[in-house]
């Protein structure tokens, strides 16, 4: 574990996950501190190896006021929570976490929220059915979303089981029936911007919307690929603006 911040005059807020040290949060966040004058509040990465040393750093931490989560302990987290919203437990993953005057930590999910806001701009009458890349806990937040937005959707895994295609189920057909294609996994972050979904991006058209959630190269090659086919393309920054948004409202609600 990287960095606990011992500071007994500020007021810290930061990111739980592994291999973060390219996060968006921190320096969206330190980065409003310092617009609003807000020099009593801090956040910064908590780079943890494993779930349980999230125990050290609510140990450690002095003034620490909420946190974000993200992979690969969106799930793990869970049982460590006190309480979890409404929200949040039907989703089945975390992202975000107060923390009250007592310690106790209660979960949330804001991904849900920021996807949807992402994405509604994007849709048109025809776009009716999603397919979800990836199963993992931001998996569960997108779903979510899309069944509040009324669009139908399936789940598509390396392996395939009786209700989740595999990448190689794929088809025209397929296609030509799920028009938004979604990746909820990390595959063609930073580093490894050459890497992408295996899909036979020629199906892609003009009709499709291809939503990456990676952020970190702002054109993933799963996005540049769909767009060559005519695809209309979101990367994952403005949905996680927003979802750190209503993050920040309910820390300081």
């Amino acid at each position: 574990m990287k960095g606990i911040l011992k500071s007994k005059s500020k007021k810290i807020y930061g990111l739980v996950g592994r291999g973060i040290s390219y996060s968006f949060s921190a320096k969206y966040f330190n980065d409003k501190f310092t617009k609003k004058e807000m020099d009593n509040c801090y956040y910064q990465n908590f780079d943890l190896e494993y779930i349980g040393e999230l125990r050290n750093v609510l140990d450690e931490t002095k003034k620490l006021k909420g946190l974000n989560v993200t992979i690969p302990y969106k799930e793990d987290i869970i049982p460590m929570m006190d309480s979890l919203s409404k929200t949040a437990r039907i989703i089945g993953a975390v992202n975000t976490i107060t923390i009250s005057k007592k310690g106790k930590l209660k979960g949330y999910n804001t991904d849900y929220f920021g996807f949807k806001k992402a994405l509604k701009p994007l849709l048109e009458s025809h776009h009716e059915k999603a397919l979800i890349l990836g199963t993992g806990g931001a998996s569960k937040a997108i779903a979510y979303a899309l069944r509040k937005l009324k669009i139908e959707y399936d789940f598509v895994s390396r392996t395939a089981t009786d209700v989740i295609f595999s990448y190689d189920d794929l088809d025209k057909e397929i296609f030509d029936e799920y028009q938004i294609i979604i990746n909820t996994t990390p595959v063609g972050t930073y580093p490894n911007v050459n890497e992408y979904p295996a899909l036979d991006y020629n199906l892609f058209t003009e009709k499709h919307i291809a939503f990456d959630l990676v952020y970190n190269p702002e054109e993933t090659a799963f996005l540049k690929k769909a767009a060559a086919h005519g695809a209309t393309t979101s990367n994952g920054y403005k949905m996680l603006v927003y979802q750190a948004e209503k993050a920040w409202k309910i820390w300081n609600k």
